[in-house]
Formats: C-alpha cells, structure tokens, sequence
C-alpha cells in the first residue's frame, strides 16, 4: 500500500483520531502497540499510481472487506460522537465486491451507500481519509437533525 514516509500526515483529523482507535482496538494481543498511527492506517491509503496497479475486475480479499468494515464503524461512532445517538452499520457484500452499506439511527438510515470495485477500497491522502469520513458524517447529522423523532425511536 502506500509509502507512509512520503509526506508526513496530519493525524488530528477527528474522524481519522476514532479511525485509529477502532482499528487499535481490534489489537488483543499488543502487536501493533508500537507502530504509528500513519502505520496502522497505512493500507487505507491507496495512491492513482497503486490503484492503476490493481486490476478493474477482481474479488476482495477479506483484508480489505475488514477496512471497509472498520471504516463504516468509525463513521457510526463518529455520528454517535457528534449526535448523541447510537448509529449501527450494516453491510452486505457479494464475493465479487458489490454491495451495500447503510447506518441506521433508530429507525431512520441516515447513510445509504452503494458499493462497487470494493477490491480497490481507499484513499489516496490521510486528508482524502478524513474528509470522505467526515463528509457521511455531517450527512447524517443533516437527516438527523430534520427528522429527530425517526432517530430516537
């Protein structure tokens, strides 16, 4: 994946900071208790040039099927973090890496997405990281906030 030590990143971005720790927290055993933040996402950034390099048609491996994953939890945990409501992905993917992702607060989905080409899931910068994550997450606060009495249910 990409060469972490090309540029160094800002790490502060709120959505990357919550990023990190769901990925930590999947450490039981302390094996990446000594890597950076930047090494710990490094495989969630994915350059044009790496991304010409992975063919147009190709099944996900389940590496990458886990930073979708992770990525999407982040984002419910972020709407959680920024709303005071408990947002629950739900993600169904076929082998060849089409599916669908929605977040759900109460009864209203405040994130439907199709996904496709899932085999080359990423980012290309840390700053494209945070802003697509933040981008969902100020979405969903918008359907949220107009229809508050579906969320709480």
């Amino acid at each position: 994946m990409a060469d972490i030590e090309d540029k160094p990143a800002d790490l502060t971005a709120p959505f990357v900071r919550t990023l990190v720790r769901v990925v930590r927290a999947e450490d039981t055993f302390g094996v990446w208790e000594r890597k950076s933040d930047a090494e710990i996402l490094a495989d969630f950034i994915v350059t044009k040039e790496q991304r010409r390099q992975i063919p147009i048609i190709g099944d996900p491996d389940p590496d990458v099927l886990g930073r979708v994953e992770k990525f999407y939890i982040a984002v419910g945990l972020d709407i959680e973090r920024a709303t005071g409501r408990m947002a629950s992905p739900m993600m169904k993917m076929s082998h060849e890496g089409f599916g669908r992702v929605i977040l759900s607060v109460g009864r209203l989905v405040v994130i439907s997405k199709s996904l496709r080409d899932v085999h080359r899931f990423g980012f290309e910068s840390f700053d494209k990281l945070a802003e697509a994550g933040e981008k969902l997450v100020d979405d969903a606060k918008k359907w949220i906030d107009a229809y508050p009495a579906v969320a709480d249910v």
